[in-house]
């Protein structure tokens, strides 16, 4: 049986199974990270092109996290030594940046975490490099398409299933494959909480939804089969069939009457073409 529990932010934060429900404060802590990690985002625009190194792009997310006054979470995270995740083509998630540079035609997923104040801002999007086929940019289209879907089940009263139902219907409309070995999670105070928010389900199941709940929200689109494998970095996720892959993530926070996204950009840079 599910498990919630009301927390103040003061108090020390442990991973127990429970589901945490926040207050205002809470909310406010998580405005602030999540505006820092779109921003973040948005500043990214111009540098995504041809010819770019994904190390480049982690200096960047590193030195606008850390003159924001906050740090990249991922930075020293079980052994990681990167500011951000850049996943490209078939990689699905945690690719790792390098000195690899960024070719026309290519779609990228860039996954940034700065901890601000004590919170994370936990969000990624898609980029599009150069000239981009029409069959990766549909696939883009209709990954963010999945993640707004999903979202707009995120209400009181609703359960994770209904979100989970809601992306694995559009995408498996379009005949993509969702991802199974990866998962949303909860987040606050910690990078990393209950409840785990899968992206294939049935309406009506799972834990039900409570103002004050915090989680991200983040499927994994495959143009092939759903099947992943992790590469021996163990890091760098692929998918089996070297289909592409694209994501989306926000943060949110279920409300009285719905969600907040925390991660939304100031820009309207929410999706590309940008």
């Amino acid at each position: 049986m599910t498990e919630y529990v009301t927390v103040s932010e003061d108090m020390p934060q442990a991973r127990t199974g429970a589901i945490k429900l926040h207050g205002p404060e809470g909310f406010e802590g998580m405005r602030k990270a999540g505006r820092l990690a779109a921003e973040i985002l948005d500043a990214l625009v111009p540098h995504v092109v041809p010819g770019v190194t994904t190390g480049e792009l982690d200096d960047i997310v590193r030195t606008m996290s850390l003159a924001a006054g906050g740090v990249p979470a991922t930075l020293g995270y079980r052994g990681y030594t990167h500011s951000c995740c850049i996943s490209i083509n078939h990689v699905v998630c945690h690719g790792i940046p390098s000195d690899r540079t960024l070719k026309d035609g290519d779609i990228a997923n860039i996954d940034v975490t700065p901890l601000l104040g004590g919170w994370h801002g936990d969000t990624s999007r898609m980029y599009l490099v150069g000239n981009v086929p029409i069959k990766a940019r549909r696939l883009v289209d209709v990954t963010y398409e999945c993640l707004m879907l999903g979202l707009e089940q995120a209400r009181p009263g609703n359960h994770l299933g209904d979100i989970s139902h809601a992306i694995q219907q559009h995408a498996e409309k379009h005949r993509y494959g969702v991802v199974r070995d990866f998962c949303g999670h909860g987040v606050g105070q910690l990078f990393h909480d209950a409840p785990e928010v899968v992206h294939i389900g049935r309406p009506g199941t799972g834990p039900e939804l409570r103002p004050g709940m915090f989680f991200t929200v983040e499927p994994m689109i495959n143009i092939g089969r759903p099947d992943v494998k992790l590469l021996e970095d163990g890091w760098t996720a692929v998918t089996r069939d070297r289909s592409l892959s694209a994501q989306f993530e926000h943060s949110i926070g279920i409300t009285e009457t719905g969600c907040e996204i925390f991660t939304t950009s100031p820009k309207g840079l929410d999706h590309p073409p940008y």
